[in-house]
């Protein structure tokens, strides 16, 4: 199992990765003041540019939505990898080998050689199969993608190729394009015979399988011809790239709005996937052979940012035997998630791509409207099994519907479904609600709190008033305008300033909590001798959690200057004045303890202290004719 990376290596992997370029990958940026760019935010709909970017620190923040992060952060929310897997990523991209602790291993220069081969070869794989599906011998899978309501220009949007009946079209290939037999035996691609190796999907259509970054690790085969003795669907077996209860199809196409609406639509085929993308359900995304999983609703979770509440995860299934019971699979792993979970079943039976055909885009979208809450479902589908004009129908229907509304996350929605429940039973609904009680009493002696996954357990609710409030800082006053500019110059240009004016910054009492709490980041950021590729971050990291946006705020705020020599002259003139402020405290304090004076005291004591005075009066102003 992989150990935790040095910190030291992930400080070098921002040290070395140009923010700008990682983001310029899904966003246009434009100069926005020295050193700083701006563009739309990727998270965010808007029609003025909000989003800035500043490359010297590493850290970017949208004064729209708030986000706010550092390249590490900034791929993580786009492509919805852990924090390893990013870092993992980025480190390849710059070509640096990391270390872990605790002896722990990840991946090394060799490991993520091979695994580059392997995702060049399905990516050759994809382009040769979408070329095949332009030729003549094609014709049986155009007309099948045909028959399903499906354009060629639909196809080319989601990839779909076709694979040639001969034993060694593909293999032919990439063999020429320089992959070794050795590669393409790990790829998935191929079979192995007592001749060697052949390829593994022959006369099929061929639907790529890509994970959340876009990269082809995978391919789904629909039989097209009789005489083929496989099965309707053929998949690429497990591989280092391919792990299928890992995967969702259609995931590359729909994260984005999955993202944005809170909301996930899982469906149960390739051709399903792509009948409610192109109807306008652009969240729709597919299991590839393999029922609905704790990896799946893992990578959902990360999508819908499940943690808060308020997202969907709705199912859509066959209203067959078979969609009844995927259904129940899926009801069994709903406390998994904090997102309300829904099931909708077409009455006649249709499955989505079905459905798009006989009735157009609009029907799918109505199916999916249609939806109602998982858990009414598990419990209808209970009470079909039981003949409900006996008495002992009722109360077996009751014992195996009650632990199902116990189960209900929403405390509020329990009675009502208790009531609804006594009267699809005809029966008394206090005795109906007793039972539910016992069934939830006894689910939660029978096994302790389930969290949800890592990241959220361990949390709880935090108490009334238990945490300051931290209120925006308000720039109107002279003073905390000072603060708040004096802050930004720290944050974006820590290099810049003299031994002189980190005096004054460690010296500095700021009114402003925010601006306070802020400083003692700094400091403390300072004191560590905290590298450039960390500045911001660290200080995000070690200010009160509602402050970490106000930081990013800070870190790329554009300044005042259209050229270095104003920039530099600006920041001077910024730290001068925090400097004169420290100086009128200095002031105040020494005038207080001249008063206090003793009639009786030395004079040599008064003497000390008027001279004291004079040198930070002569020292002041000295600052401002440097203002």
């Amino acid at each position: 199992m992989p150990g935790l990376i040095k910190r030291d290596d992930i400080d070098e992997v921002r040290t070395r990765t140009d923010i700008k370029a990682v983001v310029e990958a899904f966003v246009s940026l434009k100069p926005a003041g020295i050193g700083s760019y701006k563009g739309l935010c990727p998270f965010h709909d808007e029609r003025s540019p909000s989003f800035h970017v500043r490359p010297q620190v590493g850290t970017y923040h949208c004064f729209g939505c708030g986000e706010s992060g550092d390249a590490i952060s900034f791929l993580m929310k786009m492509n919805h990898t852990s924090f390893a897997e990013t870092v993992e990523q980025l480190a390849a991209r710059v070509g640096l080998e990391l270390h872990y602790e605790d002896g722990g291993k990840g991946p090394d220069r060799e490991s993520v050689g091979k695994r580059q081969r392997l995702l060049d070869a399905h990516k050759v794989a994809e382009e040769f199969y979408r070329a095949q599906l332009q030729t003549p011998e094609a014709a049986e899978g155009q007309k099948m993608l045909a028959e399903r309501g499906f354009t060629p220009a639909d196809a080319a949007q989601f990839g779909v190729g076709y694979a040639p009946q001969g034993w060694d079209a593909l293999l032919r290939h990439l063999r020429n394009k320089g992959f070794t037999d050795d590669e393409l035996k790990l790829t998935g691609l191929m079979s192995e015979g007592q001749r060697g190796i052949y390829d593994r999907f022959r006369g099929r259509l061929i639907w790529p399988i890509r994970d959340l970054t876009g990269a082809t690790i995978g391919f789904g085969a629909r039989k097209l011809y009789e005489d083929d003795p496989g099965p309707k669907y053929l998949n690429t077996p497990e591989t280092q790239l391919y792990k299928k209860s890992q995967v969702l199809y259609g995931i590359d196409l729909a994260k984005r709005e999955i993202s944005k609406q809170k909301r996930i639509v899982v469906v149960e085929g390739y051709t399903d996937v792509m009948a409610a993308q192109l109807a306008g359900v652009g969240t729709a995304v597919a299991t590839c052979g393999t029922a609905f999983g704790t990896d799946h609703i893992k990578i959902a979770r990360r999508l819908l940012s499940d943690f808060g509440g308020g997202g969907e995860v709705i199912f859509c299934f066959d209203g067959d035997a078979a969609g009844q019971k995927a259904a129940l699979r899926a009801f069994q792993e709903d406390q998994r998630f904090v997102a309300q979970t829904y099931v909708c079943v077409e009455p006649s039976g249709m499955d989505p791509c079905e459905l798009r055909q006989e009735r157009g885009d609009e029907a799918v979208v109505e199916l999916i409207e249609s939806k109602r809450p998982l858990f009414e479902f598990a419990i209808k589908v209970g009470l079909v099994k039981h003949d409900l004009n006996t008495v002992e129908g009722r109360v077996n229907a009751l014992r195996e519907a009650a632990p199902v509304v116990a189960a209900i996350r929403d405390p509020a929605m329990r009675p009502g479904y208790a009531r609804e429940l006594a009267g699809w039973l005809g029966m008394d609904p206090n005795e109906v609600m007793r039972s539910v009680r016992a069934a939830g009493g006894r689910a939660r002696h029978a096994a302790p709190a389930q969290g949800h996954d890592d990241a959220s357990q361990g949390e709880a609710a935090p108490s009334p008033g238990a945490a300051p409030v931290w209120e925006r800082p308000d720039t109107r006053d002279p003073v905390v305008r000072m603060e708040r500019e004096a802050l930004e110059v720290v944050l974006q240009h820590p290099n810049s300033l003299s031994a002189e004016a980190w005096q004054a910054v460690y010296g500095a009492h700021f009114v402003a909590p925010a601006h306070a709490a802020v400083k003692d980041a700094i400091v403390n950021a300072a004191a560590a001798q905290t590298p450039m590729s960390r500045w911001v971050e660290a200080i995000r990291e070690s200010v009160p959690e509602p402050l970490a946006a106000f930081v990013a705020e800070l870190a790329v705020v554009p300044l005042p200057a259209a050229s270095d020599d104003q920039l530099a002259l600006y920041c001077r003139g910024i730290m001068n004045r925090l400097f004169d402020i420290q100086i009128n405290h200095a002031k105040a304090e020494l005038l207080g303890r001249l008063q206090r004076l003793a009639i009786d005291a030395p004079p040599e004591e008064a003497q000390a202290l008027n001279r004291e005075l004079m040198e930070l009066e002569m020292r002041r102003r000295s600052l401002r004719a440097e203002t």
